[in-house]
């Protein structure tokens, strides 16, 4: 039946253009924002999802960034401690030099002086950010306290997030004690109960106030030598633990800042795959939608011309 008032062709045809706009919206907005999932109105869960994880990714990038912070301070730490290897090590040598008769002793303890104080330097000078792990006062509880690096962000499943952090005993690399009535470094600590010289041949009990040529000489003279390389070689060997307590640190905060650096990625991937558009199938669709509303329109256009094809009954 032809009616004036109801033109149901229109209608349908009215309807069907609509569905394919709303659905048209739909694509356009996942091709300029990227996102299958953009809003919590498109899939609540997924959005809840991603943006609990994408915080949490956040929380990652500063964990990274404090490792990075921690990776550099202990590298300086590391780099002065191998450089005071090196120095004590020559030392060692000049020492042991002192021990053949003949040798000018004199220079060779200006040598040893220079090198002490190349010693004193380097516990100086190893500092980053403010951070001198190698030379405090070791009464200080504040400046002696154990450093912690933030190393990790962990959520469980049942929601609770914790954050876990790589401990650094600083008290075993101090080389030198700011407070010299205890003097508690490898390099100015009392080691006289371990290394005892039998003339005045030699003086001092640590490393940093070594002198071989204190005194007149005497016929102890190479036993004296003897432990005094044996003194030098002690501070050495505790050098060497805390260098190689402190590498280990370093190898540990490379492993986990690669691990991290992973995470973030894994992370970045598991969100995508929930909220990320396939902008192949959406460039796709939008062709298919592209063709439907046109069609829609001439739909339309066919069912709102049969209301003036009914004029032409009454000419």
């Amino acid at each position: 039946m032809s009616s004036l008032m109801t033109n149901s062709a229109a209608m349908t045809a009215l309807q069907t253009l609509s569905s394919t706009n709303k659905q048209m919206d739909i694509t356009q907005n996942r091709i300029s924002t990227g996102y299958r999932v953009s809003d919590a109105a498109d899939n609540a869960a997924y959005w809840s999802i991603a943006t609990t994880m994408r915080s949490d990714n956040k929380a990652l990038g500063a964990v990274q960034d404090a490792l990075g912070l921690g990776a550099a301070t202990v590298d300086v730490m590391y780099t002065a401690l191998n450089s005071t290897v090196e120095v004590v090590s020559e030392i060692k040598a000049k020492v042991t030099a002192a021990a053949q008769p003949g040798v000018d002793r004199g220079k060779i303890q200006s040598e040893i002086d220079e090198l002490q104080n190349q010693l004193r330097n380097i516990a100086a000078s190893a500092v980053f950010n403010g951070e001198n792990w190698l030379q405090f006062d070791s009464t200080d509880a504040g400046a002696s306290a154990d450093r912690e690096i933030v190393s990790s962000f962990t959520r469980t499943a049942g929601g609770a997030v914790s954050l876990e952090t790589t401990t650094v005993e600083i008290g075993n690399t101090l080389l030198v004690d700011l407070d010299a009535g205890t003097a508690a470094g490898i390099l100015d600590q009392d080691r006289s109960a371990a290394f005892t010289f039998a003339g005045g041949s030699v003086d001092g009990v640590s490393l940093l106030d070594l002198d071989i040529n204190a005194g007149a000489a005497d016929g102890d003279f190479s036993a004296d030598m003897e432990r005094a390389v044996g003194l030098v070689d002690a501070v050495l060997s505790d050098i060497t633990d805390a260098a190689t307590n402190l590498g280990a640190i370093k190898n540990r905060i490379g492993l986990q800042q690669d691990f991290v650096a992973s995470l973030k990625d894994s992370i970045d991937r598991g969100v995508g795959q929930l909220v990320d558009a396939d902008m192949n199938a959406e460039s796709t669709r939008l062709q298919a939608l592209q063709v439907q509303q046109q069609l829609g329109i001439q739909a339309l256009s066919i069912a709102n011309g049969n209301s003036q094809n009914i004029l032409s009954l009454f000419r």
